[in-house]
């Protein structure tokens, strides 16, 4: 049965079928569930979850601002990936460019280094996504 995580973030967007088709085609999320008359989407990648929804474009409360491209300005979407390099290829193939290929990467955890391949791709409005791959732990001293 499905659960919603502790933290979900909703992004505005400017057109739900052209995210969608970003979201679901060509990086493989899953639609959970829909409200077209609402335009919005609550999608599912390997445990992280996201919602859409199509900017109305009047004033609304979930707006603290105006607007403007790139959207999610100063954040990035840490978002889990069991396969790296075939997620990279089905951008690719999508003629997709990366912000930043594939990079290995290792970050400091108290006494452990955690390590990622990570990559960098921004969705059609901006928001900046980075996909990681675990590669394990370990001691800083090594």
């Amino acid at each position: 049965m499905f659960q919603m995580n502790s933290l979900v973030p909703e992004m505005l967007v400017a057109d739900l079928e052209r995210s969608l088709s970003f979201y679901r085609d060509t990086l493989g999320f899953k639609v959970e569930y829909q409200r077209p008359e609402h335009f919005f989407a609550f999608l599912s990648f390997n445990g992280s979850q996201l919602m859409l929804e199509q900017d109305d474009l009047e004033e609304s409360e979930w707006r603290v601002g105006p607007l403007q491209a790139p959207l999610g300005r100063g954040m990035n979407l840490s978002i889990e990936c069991p396969d790296i390099h075939g997620l990279a290829n089905a951008l690719e193939q999508a003629g997709v460019v990366l912000r930043r290929a594939i990079q290995e990467c290792w970050y400091r955890q108290d006494g452990l280094l955690r390590g990622q391949l990570n990559l960098l791709v921004q969705d059609p409005d901006g928001y900046l996504l980075r996909f990681n791959e675990d590669l394990g732990s370990r001691s800083v001293d090594a």
